[in-house]
């Protein structure tokens, strides 16, 4: 437990900073998991719909922090791959 009063401020400010991590890190799933499911469904014009929206979570994500930059550009290579590989 904290015994100082810079390490309580410290404790609250890492809970504040976790339940923002762990909300954007669960957006940026949701929206990954929803783009996979259009890809697998063949769902072309659901797929290009979801795609932009998706490459701007990932990269708001690299600038929060959350995903590193090189991780970043392996899920935007991927989605953007499979997504204009649809016929």
């Amino acid at each position: 437990m904290a015994n100082h009063k810079s390490a309580e401020k410290r404790v609250r400010q890492t809970t504040k900073r976790n339940a923002i991590n762990r909300s954007n890190r669960s957006e940026l799933r949701t929206s990954i998991k929803k783009l996979r499911a259009a890809v697998a469904a063949s769902d072309k014009s659901g797929a290009t719909e979801l795609l932009t929206p998706t490459v701007s979570l990932i990269d708001k994500a690299v600038n929060k922090g959350i995903i590193h930059k090189n991780t970043a550009a392996r899920y935007k290579s991927r989605l953007t791959k499979h997504t204009n590989g649809l016929a």
